[in-house]
């Protein structure tokens, strides 16, 4: 086969690599039992020789007859006919299925890795999106207030913070009240919240105020805090710091009053009397964080889903001054079996849990259990690292190292009664996901960084409408029309080979690797904004944006 390549005809060819010799055979041919440890290459001349994976970041546009991808450089080649681009696409996408999965690409295979509920993601072409349609409908019968970011509107930054005593951000644990805080590895920043983002004032909590360091000595870790959460009213802050470099897992946390600046209790983690770890640790739902009376949170590790609760059994309050750490309460949860490999988790509104795990897969549960999943969406390949799910459920959002995946959980039950993923089994009238990706030039341009922390616009009330989503790729936020992507219409769709990919999205651009970007809570959202602010995150400062119609270059 032959091609255009910079305005020059070149050979293109799909070629099997033996990793026991590296040796290429002449063509493709979809082999039936080949050697496990071999993989399809792609060949483009002299120029290029490259793995086809998800990092060639390959993006197709059938009216040019062009496919446009990544490969230390930023490629174009246009094929001479139609049929030729036809036979290309196809035996990409089937060659990326075998180096995926290690099967050849076929119904049978296909029917193993996704199962007969979910086919629909093995052949999208031909899959029922009527729910992303209904949805559609569904949102466009009752018209925001306010419009999602368009062509028109731009980013304004209004503020911009810088970390207070020198000290690195290593996260932002947003407030929906008066304050939010960065993180560092040796204290917080206390910001206010507005209408335009956060600003400064002139508050730093020290974590040596607490005492900490008084008692058996300085703790390390303690300075490095991977994860801070937010509860009782936002009094208190839950920081969680990793065991080493090398393990994201923890023994234990601390519980900060940031109102007095002290560390009050070093709690454990504990089962049926002895320590375990915990990965990760999230609010009960998604507004928790506001209850006073909050008293429990969510814990994740690779094969654990728990609630943990800080209410002592004696009815005594334990605090730092103990000699004993005190043993947080495990409440409710499941330890599985090995191979979950859970990897992240997020709650809805009515505390329903969705995680991420390792091999890509999706896990929805319900509010009344953690033993069992309602549902668990195939993975695509990819491990999921971070997720996020809207209010009410019907969106979930998927971060993997160099694509989103947005799942509606929507379906129809036997009654007709339309429902989510999280209150019961969706059969298979299930809708092939959507993927938001960076075009290849965008990838060339963010390097080896990965995504991160995809997240949506941040609501905590029924009835209100989430409307755009962000994430983070190196010195990038990336933000996607939540409105736009869900349009089955959108340009971005017509003519695609495989899922639909949206590459419709805006770029905060900033001159050092960010942190974390994230929407405010919507309440900040003013008349003239479509939005909440956006603060963005660098470790040396933080910035807010706001969207409005004025003209900004990105």
């Amino acid at each position: 086969m032959e091609g255009l390549l910079h305005g020059c005809s070149v050979s293109i060819s799909i070629l099997k690599k033996t990793a026991s010799n590296d040796e290429e055979d002449d063509d493709y041919e979809n082999e039936e039992g080949s050697d496990p440890n071999s993989c399809w290459v792609l060949k483009i001349g002299s120029k290029v020789r490259a793995k086809i994976d998800e990092n060639l970041q390959l993006k197709a546009f059938k009216e040019q007859r062009r496919v446009d991808f990544v490969a230390n450089g930023v490629w174009a080649i246009k094929f001479f006919s139609p049929e030729e681009w036809d036979s290309f696409t196809k035996t990409y996408q089937d060659c990326l299925f075998q180096n995926t999965y290690g099967y050849e690409a076929n119904d049978e295979n296909k029917l193993k890795v996704y199962g007969k509920d979910f086919l629909g993601w093995a052949n999208p072409e031909v899959a029922d999106d009527s729910m992303w349609e209904d949805a559609e409908e569904n949102l466009m019968k009752t018209p925001p207030a306010k419009t999602p970011l368009k062509e028109g509107h731009d980013l304004t930054e209004e503020f911009e913070e810088a970390a207070a005593n020198g000290s690195a951000i290593q996260s932002l644990a947003l407030g929906a009240l008066d304050n939010s805080f960065l993180v560092s590895d040796s204290g917080i920043q206390v910001v206010r919240n507005y209408n335009h983002g956060i600003q400064g004032k002139g508050i730093y909590v020290n974590f040596d105020d607490g005492k900490l360091s008084a008692r058996r000595g300085a703790n390390a870790n303690y300075l490095t805090p991977r994860k801070a959460l937010l509860m009782k009213a936002e009094t208190n802050m839950l920081l969680m710091s990793p065991m080493n470099e090398l393990k994201p897992h923890s023994k234990g946390l601390h519980q900060l009053d940031i109102e007095t600046g002290k560390v009050v209790s070093e709690w454990r983690f504990e089962k049926d009397g002895a320590d375990i770890t915990m990965r990760d640790i999230t609010n009960d739902s998604k507004g928790a964080q506001m209850d006073p009376s909050g008293s429990t949170f969510l814990g994740l590790d690779d094969n654990r889903l728990c609630r943990w609760d800080m209410r002592d059994r004696r009815g005594m309050v334990q605090n730092i001054v103990n000699e004993s750490t005190p043993v947080l309460n495990w409440t409710q949860g499941h330890q599985f079996s090995r191979g979950t490999n859970f990897q992240c988790f997020a709650t809805t509104g009515d505390g329903s849990i969705v995680v991420g795990s390792l091999d890509g897969k999706i896990r929805l549960y319900s509010i009344s259990s953690m033993r069992q999943a309602k549902t668990a969406f195939p993975g695509l390949g990819s491990p999921i690292t971070h997720v996020d799910v809207t209010y009410d459920g019907k969106w979930i959002l998927g971060t993997t190292d160099t694509y989103l995946i947005l799942i509606c959980s929507l379906f129809t039950d036997k009654d007709g009664k339309t429902k989510t993923g999280f209150s019961g089994r969706m059969g298979n009238r299930i809708a092939a996901p959507r993927l938001l990706k960076l075009n290849p030039l965008d990838s060339h341009m963010a390097g080896a960084n990965k995504f991160r922390n995809a997240q949506f616009s941040w609501v905590t009330e029924n009835g209100k409408q989430e409307r755009h989503l962000v994430a983070t790729v190196g010195k990038f936020s990336v933000i996607w029309n939540f409105q736009q992507v869900k349009d089955g219409s959108h340009e971005c769709y017509q003519n695609q080979v495989g899922l639909k990919s949206c590459y419709c999205y805006k770029i905060v651009l900033k001159d050092d690797s960010i942190v974390d970007s994230r929407f405010m809570h919507e309440k900040f959202a003013v008349s003239d904004s479509p939005e909440a602010p956006l603060v963005v995150a660098t470790p040396m400062k933080v910035s807010s944006f706001s969207i409005s119609s004025r003209r900004l270059h990105l």
